[in-house]
């Protein structure tokens, strides 16, 4: 099994409340039993319920990549060591834009970040990452972290990116990007799927089409 549809509590961006990778998954304490053996299912990873700054908006305010969870540094102390206990590497981020989910895309190999982060702040992201960091924007938005959802074989990014904009990322993350949208249209694509390398959860308003289309992009089809 490489897909599961669904929502939480009857919402269907459900990006905005996890974030996974090829390693472990975290996502808010309102997913159901069943959804969270699910998600285990088809991500293939542990699954752990947590909170970020006593809200449930996991994936609009972390990110990270294999190394390292960038964490906000309005995270409290039980909750950093939640992470702790979790023996998940993490770094804190003294900054005032502190939706790293929105504002931070990145895998092992780059990152590309909001452009008002001072130099200090992301010298300190590219450091804890250990990767090459520009910083931008995709598709008018300053939040290029809301724009892109990979796995290690490719990425999927906001349907209304530039061709300069694809080529920066795919140069940055070291994967081929395919525009699609989520849940019946939304470009901000993180906000409607969590996808690692062994499977994608995707928001249940996203058409078929749109399942179709990201689901082969993320190459799904060929394992």
């Amino acid at each position: 099994m490489k897909l599961y549809k669904t929502s939480l509590s009857g919402n269907s961006n459900i990006g905005l409340y996890g974030f996974c990778n090829d390693q472990y998954c975290l996502l808010a304490h309102e997913f159901t039993p069943e959804q969270v053996a699910t998600i285990h299912e088809v991500l293939r990873v542990p699954v752990y319920q947590i909170k970020i700054s006593h809200t449930s908006l996991i994936g609009a305010l972390v990110t990270g990549n294999s190394r390292v969870l960038l964490v906000p540094n309005i995270t409290d102390d039980p909750e950093l060591m939640v992470l702790k206990r979790l023996n998940i590497p993490y770094k804190v981020i003294p900054s005032k834009i502190t939706a790293l989910g929105n504002a931070i895309l990145c895998n092992d190999a780059g990152a590309l970040v909001h452009r008002e982060y001072s130099a200090d702040v992301k010298k300190i992201i590219r450091q804890a990452l250990n990767v090459r960091l520009h910083p931008g924007e995709i598709a008018n938005t300053e939040v290029p972290g809301s724009c892109v959802v990979y796995n290690s074989r490719a990425a999927i990014i906001h349907a209304f990116a530039t061709q300069e904009q694809i080529k920066e990322v795919e140069d940055l993350l070291g994967v081929p990007c395919t525009k699609a949208t989520v849940n019946f249209g939304s470009p901000m694509i993180r906000s409607g799927l969590l996808a690692n390398s062994h499977g994608m959860i995707i928001g249940d308003s996203s058409t078929g089409i749109e399942i179709e289309n990201i689901y082969e992009a993320l190459g799904f089809l060929q394992q």
